[in-house]
């Protein structure tokens, strides 16, 4: 099978690049690849909105830069920085164009939100459901392009490069070339190969890897294992951001999200007792950046020895909250909770990788051929902790981005004809599907109870010993047995985890997202981890 145009993703980032490619050259086939259900991404659970200067009166570019640079915590990458709050609000009119409705006050303006480390209100959001409602309007525009492909159910195992073609490739190979992907069609559960002129990742995030997270199950880090099994540069995985506030309901995976905005609303934290703690921690109190909010909460609860702590929502207005948050009103309905009486039990998860497939300013990786923007890819914007809702503006951003680039070389595309077959000899069907499973518990415990919110070296160290026992039984498994999505899934996890350890002990600081007590108050490294 060949395409000119391959994005492997179907979330915000994935789509905006397809439908922008599909439109400006007509006669060029584009093709998406997505392991479930088109719609089912981590875009499709973002509640809170997406950041852009939009009031001018009030607010400006360099407001929101120096937001950005403040929350990234020295680590952002000042240029990239200014293109994606300059650039952002354009893309935002792309949307609106294409169909996608932000919530308006009642004087037909657009209604503003606030959040975590903004100085201003400038979140545009359609109710809690604002990456639901973009990625609607993007997959609405897609359907009516008829150069476009879009094959579900399929899961992508490995990118193609020189590797597969016999030569010996290393971190250090200067030309490395990715010509296409390798797929597993899970309707037909045959390996299929893909030759690309082009190859865009827009693959999200790695939250599976912890016991507790706000991301799909879909969110295992393949695009950058694969980049990283590829010989591709991969930066700062160590900052895993842990969103504050999800519902805390023992047992349930994926944890039900409660949106940054309702405390820009007006929420307040509360612990055991009743307090309003964050006022110790944070002059900003409940709308301090992510990574001060989410340690706070995590040292209430070992100080009072609970699980959770609570969102106090009861003074807030009612019709005003149900009309903004239909969903998480709703949502607490069902377990029994009035926000209106009743507190919130909220608990910090996993939640966004700040770190990934690391990319220029044009979205190019270090690998040829090969693209990445959305979660999967370090662009330099978010340094050691993303700012809320800069994540959709970034996707947006830079699939633009990708877009102009890809177009600029378009004589170069080059499609190759002799990719060896997947070779699966010698592998049989799994005997027992619990030694996958079992794994991929031990892997969430592992990350959750030595890699979360605070680590120290002996944890880290810890981490690192049982990953390693971890991969050498799981590579053994995929020798010997014959390729499906579990297995792959967790493969790619373990990959994932390892980066994180490592990128982890590598920084000798607390920085950001990365909170270490063994290195509190220590010399600063002031620079990006790249494995």
């Amino acid at each position: 099978m060949q395409t000119d145009f391959l994005i492997v993703g179907s979330g915000i980032a994935g789509l905006t690049y397809a439908l922008k490619i599909a439109k400006k050259i007509p006669d060029k086939k584009v093709m998406i690849i997505t392991k479930t259900q088109a719609d089912e991404t981590n875009t499709k659970y973002a509640q809170g909105g997406i950041a852009g200067v939009w009031d001018a009166a009030r607010d400006s570019y360099q407001k929101h830069i120096e937001d950005t640079l403040i929350a990234g915590d020295g680590l952002c990458n000042k240029a990239i920085v200014e293109i994606v709050v300059k650039e952002g609000p354009e893309r935002i009119k792309e949307i609106i164009e294409y169909g996608a409705e932000f919530d308006k006050d009642d004087t037909g303006e657009y209604s503003l939100g606030k959040e975590g480390g903004h100085s201003e209100n400038r979140i545009l959001h359609h109710k809690d459901v604002t990456g639901k409602e973009m990625e609607r309007a993007l997959l609405a525009k897609l359907n009516s392009l008829p150069n476009i492909i879009l094959a579900n159910h399929c899961f992508v195992v490995d990118l193609i490069t020189q590797h597969h073609l016999g030569y010996l490739v290393t971190k250090s190979t200067p030309d490395i070339t990715c010509y296409g992907v390798y797929v597993l069609n899970l309707y037909t559960n045959q390996i299929e190969k893909i030759s690309a002129g082009f190859i865009l990742l827009a693959t999200g995030g790695c939250g599976q890897a912890y016991r507790t997270t706000t991301n799909p199950k879909i969110a295992t880090g393949d695009g950058i294992a694969m980049v990283y099994r590829a010989k591709g540069k991969i930066e700062n995985m160590e900052f895993i951001q842990f969103h504050p506030t999800a519902l805390y309901e023992p047992g349930v995976s994926p944890s039900f999200l409660i949106t940054e905005a309702v405390r820009g609303d007006g929420g307040i934290l509360r612990n055991k007792s009743g307090e309003a703690f964050m006022e110790k921690y944070d002059q900003r109190k409940d709308l301090a950046p992510r990574d001060i909010v989410a340690r706070a909460i995590d040292n209430e609860m070992k100080r009072t020895g609970t699980e959770h702590v609570y969102l106090d929502c009861r003074h807030m207005d009612k019709e005003k909250f149900i009309h903004h948050f239909p969903n998480i009103y709703n949502k607490c309905l069902s377990i029994g909770i009035d926000v209106m009486q009743h507190l919130i039990p909220v608990a910090p998860a996993a939640h966004y990788s700040c770190g990934g497939i690391k990319t220029n300013e044009w979205g190019e990786t270090s690998i040829k051929k090969l693209y990445a923007c959305g979660e999967c890819a370090s662009t330099g914007l978010h340094g050691a902790n993303r700012l809320a809702s800069n994540s959709l503006l970034e996707a947006m951003v830079f699939a633009h981005r990708c877009f102009l680039h890809t177009v600029k070389n378009i004589e170069t595309i080059q499609l190759r004809n002799n990719l060896p077959n997947w070779n699966a000899e010698g592998t049989s069907d799994p005997k027992e599907m619990i030694l996958i499973t079992q794994s991929m518990k031990e892997l969430q415990q592992i990350m959750s109870d030595y890699v979360g919110i605070v680590r120290t070296d002996v944890r880290l160290k810890r981490a690192s010993k049982r990953l390693d026992l971890l991969f050498e039984e799981t590579e053994a498994l995929y020798r010997s047995t014959r390729v499906s999505p579990q297995l792959c899934e967790l493969r790619n996890l373990i990959t994932v985890a390892y980066l994180i350890v490592k990128s982890a002990e590598f920084r000798k600081e607390s920085r950001g997202l990365h909170f270490n007590t063994d290195h509190i108050g220590k010399a600063l490294l002031l620079q990006n981890i790249i494995l």
